[in-house]
């Protein structure tokens, strides 16, 4: 059968080709082809038999499983062809607009806070309590020191030496050398030159005048601006000199010395967004929002050099505590992480915390919505890991994050001292005011 199709083949080959020509003639002897005044009526083909179609198809099939399946496209230019078919060929199906081959910049998705584990990263301003987002922390806390200043300008004066400039060094620098002048005045009270601070001095212009809020500071412990003149000088210069109402009140300097001294900058605290959820088979899943994977610029800067630094580890051979630390270098690039804990009966307790806080903060997140919050109790990882309280660990250092699932579990020493608590081991441990605003996950 294979040799007849064969024939069919050859034979229509054969008469598409043409006239035929004797090898003996040369080209110009050859006459010219006279046009027929009239085509030729083309006989009509009869069809094949039905016993030849279907001794065909057997031939067709039994060639089909002899032969090799066909292989695809292998240059490049053919399968890009083969996608821009199937393109557009999905593209008619769907009703897509779009024309095959182009690739389309996909549509921002906006996140529906409806779908989300929690709704940002917020914290809260210790001066004012007010709950913020991440891009207003600095800002409010910028607003409410300055309105200190009409209630308590020394207190004012100092969030601002410590909380506006950065550089901690330099802080330091300046917070030293003000303690110095403030303890020869308390040490030399007789002294008048100890009282006067040039404003020109090398020293305050390198180490005082450049921080912001020290200026403010010294006219608030009584310090006024005074010109003076200088002996051996044409023109006067700028002094700080103490008044005497603030002189005869030596405790008072030192007080506000040491309130100079212990201040710490003002930083807007993580809110916990502390939430209780009905028990849910999706208690591992999480949903997070963009602030927990954003980063800084300082951030960027530090992940494009441990990326350098990886390139460069990848020539070398590695051993296991080498790969143990990168591995947790990877999770330290995680600011926040959002941690759920599943308790006896189910129920959730979730809260955000910084990736680098301690286990033991988690501790006390917890030990805060039981309802006997002095029993001891563990908290365990997937897999069995078991979390102590007082083990110095942080999250990143722990795995998790950005996220993770815990399992309370009382101590197993203290099971009889629940019961006797009138306490079952698998009932609700948490208090009732968190049960009541229970939500479903």
């Amino acid at each position: 059968m294979k040799k007849f199709f064969q024939e069919i083949k050859a034979d229509v080959k054969f008469k598409s080709a043409g006239p035929g020509q004797k090898l003996t003639e040369s080209v110009g002897e050859k006459a010219p082809r006279e046009k027929p005044s009239k085509p030729a009526l083309r006989q009509p083909r009869q069809g094949p038999t039905d016993e030849a179609q279907m001794a065909a198809a057997a031939a067709l099939a039994r060639l089909e499983q002899k032969q090799p399946r066909a292989r695809g496209p292998t240059s490049q230019e053919s399968i890009r062809s083969q996608v821009r078919k199937e393109l557009q060929a999905e593209a008619t199906v769907s009703g897509s607009p779009e024309a095959p081959g182009t690739n389309p910049a996909p549509k921002p998705k906006e996140e529906d806070s409806t779908h989300l584990a929690v709704p940002g990263v917020y914290f809260t301003c210790p001066l004012t309590g007010a709950i913020l987002r991440k891009d207003q922390r600095d800002a409010c806390i910028r607003e409410a020191i300055l309105s200190h200043f009409s209630t308590d300008p020394v207190a004012a004066s100092i969030m601002k030496i410590h909380t506006f400039n950065k550089d901690r060094d330099r802080v330091k620098l300046g917070v030293d050398t003000i303690a110095r002048y403030l303890d020869n005045i308390h040490l030399h009270p007789e002294e008048e030159k100890y009282r006067k601070i040039k404003l020109q001095n090398k020293v305050f212009q390198e180490r005082i005048n450049c921080l912001e809020g020290t200026h403010e500071f010294f006219e608030a412990i009584g310090f006024q601006k005074v010109l003076l003149p200088i002996p051996d000088q044409e023109g006067p210069e700028e002094f700080y000199v103490l008044s005497e109402a603030a002189l005869a009140q030596p405790q008072s300097l030192e007080q506000h010395k040491e309130q100079l001294l212990r201040a710490e900058p003002v930083r807007a605290t993580l809110a916990r967004q502390r939430l209780v959820f009905r028990p849910s088979p999706l208690a591992s899943h999480f949903d997070l929002p963009a602030d927990f994977f954003s980063l800084t610029a300082e951030e960027l800067k530090r992940e494009q050099r441990l990326r350098s630094e990886a390139v460069e580890r990848m020539s070398v051979l590695r051993t296991k505590a080498m790969r143990e630390r990168e591995e947790q270098r990877e999770m330290r690039k995680y600011t926040y992480t959002l941690l759920r804990v599943r308790f006896p009966d189910g129920c959730l307790l979730q809260g955000t915390f910084y990736a680098r806080e301690r286990v033991a903060a988690l501790y006390a997140f917890v030990r805060e919505a039981l309802l006997i919050d002095w029993l001891p109790f563990e908290l365990l990882a997937l897999g069995g890991q078991k979390l102590l309280e007082d083990e110095n660990l942080a999250f990143n250092e722990c795995g998790l994050v950005p996220s993770a699932l815990l399992t309370f579990s009382w101590d197993a020493a203290v099971l009889a001292d629940i019961r006797a608590a009138g306490v079952q081991p698998d009932s609700s441990v948490l208090k009732p005011e968190l049960l009541s605003a229970i939500k479903k996950l």
